[in-house]
């Protein structure tokens, strides 16, 4: 009875180190989408008034959380039973992360009155600011939630052969891990002034410590959204170049010796430059009617 209760306890063991080793190798491999996801969320993430930063950030956490809980049973489900429909939901989230990268750039090269001003109650009521934040969080939930099935995705195939307890453990905790790791670091980086406020206000000298950290915070945060706002868009022409081009057997097989960084950004820019241009005819059209 002892030695079948202790052989229980030896595969149990045996189990869960399979995982923290399946779960080590789809972290890797999402990395890079990890990266894409959390600079896309900070730059969508920022531009409110201070005191509402972590309210919306909250917001569109719990909006993540609710995306992959729909999206995990979905993509085990379709991985069992019908995996051309998780290619097909892949190619059309690409389809709109492409769109809404090519339309940053279209704004900031053509279409200057739609540049990004922070949400201040000296620029907007309050009942304004509450529907911009309204706004802006669905928008953010919406892009979470592309960019969450890639996640997703990725962490599934690498344990696509393995049972499927191992499947829903490793590709769960990828998915807790995405949402727990990439909004805790934007909340980190939307309160950089806040922390360096206080460190400011620590010390009474000059030139101590924390006062020099703190000015650089304070200093720092303001470049920082700025060049996430850059990050993000080229983040989502390369996850959705990333996405055609691993996706498409004739553009996987375009010009290969170009490097793939290169590639999937001209790639993402091309289809989100052509969807920009359909959306704004059909805009046109609609108008016009």
């Amino acid at each position: 009875m002892a030695s079948g209760f202790f052989a229980l306890l030896d595969d149990i063991a045996a189990i869960m180190d399979d995982v923290a080793v399946m779960s080590k190798i789809a972290t890797k491999k999402t990395a890079g989408i990890l990266g894409d996801d959390l600079a896309v969320n900070a730059e969508k993430a920022s531009g409110f008034v201070s005191s509402r930063e972590l309210p919306v950030l909250w917001a569109i956490a719990k909006g993540s959380f609710i995306n992959k809980l729909i999206i995990l049973p979905i993509a085990f489900l379709l991985s069992a039973f019908f995996p051309l429909a998780i290619i097909i939901i892949l190619v059309l989230g690409g389809l709109f992360l492409a769109y809404e990268g090519a339309e940053k750039i279209y704004e900031y090269f053509f279409s200057h009155s739609h540049s990004t001003t922070e949400i201040t109650m000296e620029t907007f009521s309050e009942e304004e600011i509450l529907t911009l934040e309204k706004g802006k969080i669905k928008s953010a939930i919406v892009t979470d939630f592309i960019l969450s099935v890639e996640i997703v995705i990725i962490a599934l195939g690498t344990v696509i052969k393995e049972t499927l307890t191992s499947q829903i453990v490793v590709v769960s905790f990828i998915a807790i891990l995405a949402t727990v790791g990439v909004y805790g670091i934007v909340a980190l980086i939307v309160r950089m002034d806040e922390l360096g406020f206080k460190l400011i206000g620590l010390s009474t000298k000059e030139n101590s410590p924390s006062k020099i950290i703190g000015n650089l915070l304070v200093q720092a945060l303001p470049k920082v959204i700025k060049s996430l706002a850059i990050i993000g868009t080229i983040a989502l022409l390369l996850v959705a170049g990333g996405i055609f081009v691993h996706n498409i057997d004739f553009l996987h097989h375009v010009l290969p010796k170009l490097p793939s960084i290169i590639k999937e950004f001209s790639i993402g820019l091309i289809v989100g430059l052509i969807v920009l241009g359909i959306v704004n005819l059909f805009k046109k059209m609609f108008g016009k009617k």
